[in-house]
């Protein structure tokens, strides 16, 4: 029996599915049923291993079952880079420390797997855009980080172009930038619209999706397993858990997980005034020069208006909620990082504030693999859920039907997560950690 000691839950709107507006109804599990595979979690790796199931094997009977609505999870809570670079938020520059190498190459197969997605399911094209994306910095110290990291893809052969301030600007309308690291194969998604189009194209090939409908329980049955959920059970030969940190909910690497949550804020649609005085390019996406720095975002109307995203400050909290004080934090800082970067708007009240639950191991490492006989994990995403999430998901539904391929073999190598030091140290810990790397950001 593995029990759910909490259930996913936010305080906050998901404002990637706000913008969108009204999605259509889907219903809750209220009966007993059966399938061949059982998926916990209808985010970026619940669904990418639904598709993977499909693709491997058609006839496989598939549920996926999600406490909350498609898109109002993690999946709906992120900026939407899908990044094909080495990207370790753990260094000053995003230099990773492994084979940086075959890394990219296997978020390239997460970036190709969601572009042929889009085009089965007719996703919006907006939705999942090749557009690339640009480190920026605004200090001497953003600069050399830079030009760090562009020494580090010289040496793997990677493309990238310098961005000056003027070109900062145009690309922008922000005169805060010095400069900018552009490198093209990043996946811009609106994720909660690409997640909702994943679940709109399985549903229409035959996979039943269950919203609104946590687990809370599920349970060795014979030869299967049974799933419990309030008003209803599935009974399932095998099952995926893609809950990323809520794995450790259902006692699985308990104390191993780092519950991290990052939060953002998103403007109202910008008027014409506004975006006159604005200027710049209608999309872009800059991550900061450094990991703890600031992230911006700029959308336009097919994407869910013409608004900007800001994204910073980290936290960890164990217990998997926020606090309204944690968002009125990071609120008040981003405000003031906006208008840093662009005095044009100054006084722009944000439409929507949120945080975003993340889970990391302190060795970088996922757990994607067979936790019990036929139950696999797809959870831990360091940070990175777009792309790991989606290769995750492909990993575990592989191991379910019995294939190996590079993705299998790569989380099948990875050792086990390091233990977190006791609590409340390893919370305090973390926490003084990130607040001091935060002001060591400073402009970024």
């Amino acid at each position: 029996m593995y029990r759910a000691k909490r259930t996913p839950a936010f305080n906050s709107p998901a404002a990637w599915a706000e913008v969108l507006g009204s999605y259509p109804p889907a219903p809750a599990l209220e009966a007993d049923a059966t399938a061949d595979v059982a998926i916990i979690g209808a985010g970026f790796a619940g669904l990418s291993a639904a598709r993977r199931l499909t693709q491997l094997d058609p006839t496989v009977r598939i549920t996926v079952l999600d406490a909350l609505r498609v898109g109002e999870g993690s999946a709906g809570r992120n900026s939407g880079f899908m990044i094909d670079l080495p990207h370790d938020l753990a260094s000053d520059d995003y230099a990773g420390a492994g084979d940086d190498a075959a890394l990219s190459a296997l978020n390239r197969q997460a970036i190709a797997f969601a572009r042929d997605a889009a085009e089965d399911y007719a996703i919006n094209p907006a939705f999942v855009d090749p557009a690339g994306k640009v480190n920026g910095a605004a200090s001497p110290k953003g600069d050399a980080h830079n030009a760090s990291y562009a020494r580090h893809l010289a040496t793997l052969g990677e493309p990238c172009e310098v961005l000056d301030a003027t070109q900062m600007r145009a690309l922008t309308g922000s005169p805060h930038y010095t400069s900018g690291l552009f490198t093209p194969g990043t996946l811009m998604l609106q994720p909660a619209g690409y997640v909702q189009g994943l679940a709109a194209g399985l549903r229409r090939d035959g996979v039943q999706i269950f919203e609104r409908t946590p687990v809370t329980a599920f349970a060795r049955d014979g030869q299967g397993w049974t799933v419990a959920t309030p008003k209803g059970s599935l009974r399932a030969a095998k099952i995926i858990l893609a809950t990323n940190g809520h794995l450790e909910s259902f006692g699985v690497a308990k104390g191993q997980l780092l519950q991290l949550f990052l939060y953002a804020s998103m403007t109202p649609e910008l008027d014409a005034d506004r975006l006159k005085a604005l200027g710049g390019a209608a999309r872009w996406g800059v991550t900061p020069s450094d990991p703890m720095g600031t992230t911006m975002r700029r959308i336009d109307t097919a994407q869910g208006g013409n608004r900007i995203v800001t994204r910073t400050c980290a936290s960890v909290r164990p217990d998997m909620q926020v606090s309204a004080r944690d968002i009125a934090r990071a609120t008040a800082i981003q405000a003031r990082k906006f208008a840093q970067r662009f005095p044009a708007l100054r006084g722009t009240k944000m439409q929507h504030a949120w945080a975003g639950h993340l889970c990391l191991t302190l060795n970088g490492v996922a757990v994607a693999r067979e936790i019990d006989r036929g139950v696999y994990s797809a959870c831990v995403q360091n940070g990175l859920g777009t792309a790991r999430g989606t290769l995750t998901g492909i990993a575990a539904a592989e191991a379910a039907l019995g294939q190996t391929s590079a993705i299998t073999e790569h989380f099948a190598a990875e050792p086990a997560p390091k233990p977190l030091p006791p609590q409340p140290f390893a919370t305090w810990g973390a926490n003084a950690y990130l607040r001091w790397k935060e002001r060591r950001a400073g402009a970024e």
